[in-house]
């Protein structure tokens, strides 16, 4: 992999793992798309990425730093009693709803593994997450509520979140869908989205070190990969603060406009890929 192509994959992953417009499904049809060569079944290509998600995870701590903060003080007491209460109740929840993945993920990840390097199945499950994120804000929650999520709604955002194992479903879309399922807004939706986003994608990457550190395809890409994950950093960080803005603002249909993307780009990746162009 070229210096460029890293540099325009990190963009890429920094983006569309925040957006609701899949990652993996991007991941997978635009290289292939516009032919940049990247043989993603290659020894390079793991530590890569994996280097990327880290670049990610990075970025989405620092913008809740405060979040994690207060969660972390809460733990230790080291809060006032309310403030640590409601920190508490905010990490248990994200564990709630980290573990339908965790248990979906050890079942299914073999399976439907083969599913993740074709771009013709990820260009037709773009078009069925446009599908999800239409769906989402027609049938949303007439109670509609502001940031204070139970358990139940932790839970059901957990289990939205692992339709994102196919390749093409967006996992922040699929989160915010069953936050508004739950009569939850799109901004408060999101934050949670993203907050339980953060050590899922951290622990899957902090997973893969050990094996990463053995195998000299790392160091001999290791400069080109660091700065590709510095990229991937900063983009998800200014990602996540745009994204927040606009679902802060535009909350009667803020998922409309990236349904009708992922229809238009899945569909027409499919077409393109399909007849060889």
């Amino acid at each position: 992999m070229d210096f460029l192509h890293a540099v325009l994959f990190a963009i890429l992953q920094g983006a569309t793992e925040l957006f609701p417009v899949s990652s993996l499904g991007h991941a997978v049809v635009v290289p292939k798309l516009l032919h940049w060569g990247i043989d993603q079944a290659g020894p390079d290509f793991l530590p890569f990425l994996v280097m990327l998600h880290l670049g990610t995870a990075t970025g989405l701590l620092l913008y809740f730093y405060r979040d994690w903060l207060a969660m972390a003080r809460g733990v230790l007491g080291q809060g006032y009693a309310a403030e640590n209460h409601s920190a508490r109740g905010l990490l248990l929840r994200l564990i709630i709803a980290t573990i339908p993945a965790v248990l979906v993920g050890a079942v299914l990840k073999k399976p439907i593994a083969h599913l993740f390097g074709n771009p013709l199945i990820a260009a037709l499950f773009l078009v069925a997450n446009a599908g999800l994120l239409l769906a989402g804000e027609r049938l949303r929650g007439r109670a509609l509520r502001g940031g204070e999520l139970t358990n139940a709604d932790a839970l059901v955002i957990g289990l939205f979140q692992c339709l994102a194992f196919l390749p093409g479903i967006s996992r922040s879309g699929a989160a915010i869908v069953g936050g508004l399922r739950r009569g939850i807004n799109h901004e408060h939706a999101a934050r949670f989205s993203f907050l339980m986003g953060t050590p899922v994608i951290l622990a899957a990457s902090v997973a893969e070190i050990p094996k990463l550190l053995r195998a000299h395809e790392l160091h001999a890409l290791f400069g080109t990969a660091l700065v590709a994950a510095i990229v991937a950093g900063v983009v998800a960080f200014a990602s996540t603060a745009f994204l927040m803005r606009y679902f802060k603002d535009h909350d009667s249909w803020a998922l409309r406009p990236f349904a009708w993307y992922c229809a238009a780009f899945g569909a027409g990746s499919f077409v393109l890929l399909g007849l060889g162009l």
